[in-house]
């Protein structure tokens, strides 16, 4: 009698315990069947091929286990995967999202350019058109300065003109005028005449003329102005001080005007000049 427990008892130390009991009945009714025929050996071989089943059996369930470690452990990396994936999906929305945040900035950019360039061109049309109209003033500028030069020429001719028919007027009016208010005889015509301080340097002056009073001899000295100021008389008397040298007469300082404020007939007075107007010469 075969003692399937104990085959029992021995495989399910090696396989899983419901495989060895299946294996124990097996042997056990095969031994049942055979057991007036199966001679000793044959029962050995058996018993060796149900021991290398069993082995097959432990490898199978060894490598079974290992596939669903195997099987696990890639569901577990799918997992990651899947996560990463969403997590990099993600990402993605997010750089297509800026992508087109920066799109819409680059064509605000653009647009605003735009505006830029038609404005500067604007700008520089202007600024053309002010070119343009400033070389127009210029040149109107440059033939006005050329009309004023010569209406200043023209008048500086007048001027001249009015200034000499005053001088004229007095060359003829002072004598008996100076006769009138300092007893002076005139010796030598009144005019307008240079006089050399030194080797070529001259002074001009309007009026100049010599005479007597009381048995001495005076030189008449003056200025003749259309409109008389007070700097007329100043510099009139900075070059009767530069002629001191050149005379050793008495002086008689004069000075001949159509017109005269009161402050400068005072100045006048006040510097020792004395003042002459036009009215007072014959035509």
């Amino acid at each position: 009698m075969i003692d399937t427990l104990k085959i029992f008892e021995d495989l399910k130390e090696d396989i899983a315990p419901s495989a060895a009991k299946k294996i124990a009945e097996t042997i056990g009714r095969v031994f049942a069947e055979l057991r007036d025929t199966v001679i000793k050996e044959e029962f050995a071989e058996l018993r060796k091929i149900v021991a290398e089943l069993a082995q097959a059996q432990k490898r199978s369930e060894e490598r079974l286990d290992r596939l669903e470690r195997v099987v696990a452990e890639l569901a577990e990396a799918q997992k990651r995967t899947e996560q990463r994936l969403e997590e990099l999906a993600q990402a993605q929305k997010k750089t297509e999202q800026r992508l087109e945040e920066l799109a819409q900035a680059q064509r605000k950019t653009e647009q605003r350019l735009e505006e830029l360039t038609q404005a500067q061109k604007k700008t520089e049309q202007r600024l053309e058109q002010l070119s343009q109209a400033q070389r127009k003033t210029e040149e109107e500028l440059r033939a006005l300065i050329g009309e004023h030069k010569k209406t200043r020429e023209q008048l500086g001719g007048l001027t001249h003109t009015v200034g000499y028919v005053l001088e004229d007027r007095a060359y003829k009016g002072l004598p008996t005028l100076l006769a009138r208010d300092f007893n002076v005889e005139i010796t030598e015509p009144i005019k307008r005449d240079f006089i050399e301080l030194s080797p070529n340097v001259y002074e001009e002056l309007n009026i100049i003329g010599r005479g007597r009073r009381e048995g001495r001899s005076v030189v008449i000295l003056g200025e003749c102005k259309t409109q008389l100021k007070k700097a007329d008389i100043d510099a009139f008397l900075k070059r009767v001080r530069r002629l001191e040298k050149a005379f050793s007469e008495e002086r008689i300082l004069v000075a001949v005007t159509y017109q005269a404020s009161p402050p400068v007939r005072a100045y006048a007075s006040e510097k020792g000049v004395k003042l002459y107007f036009s009215y007072e010469m014959p035509l």
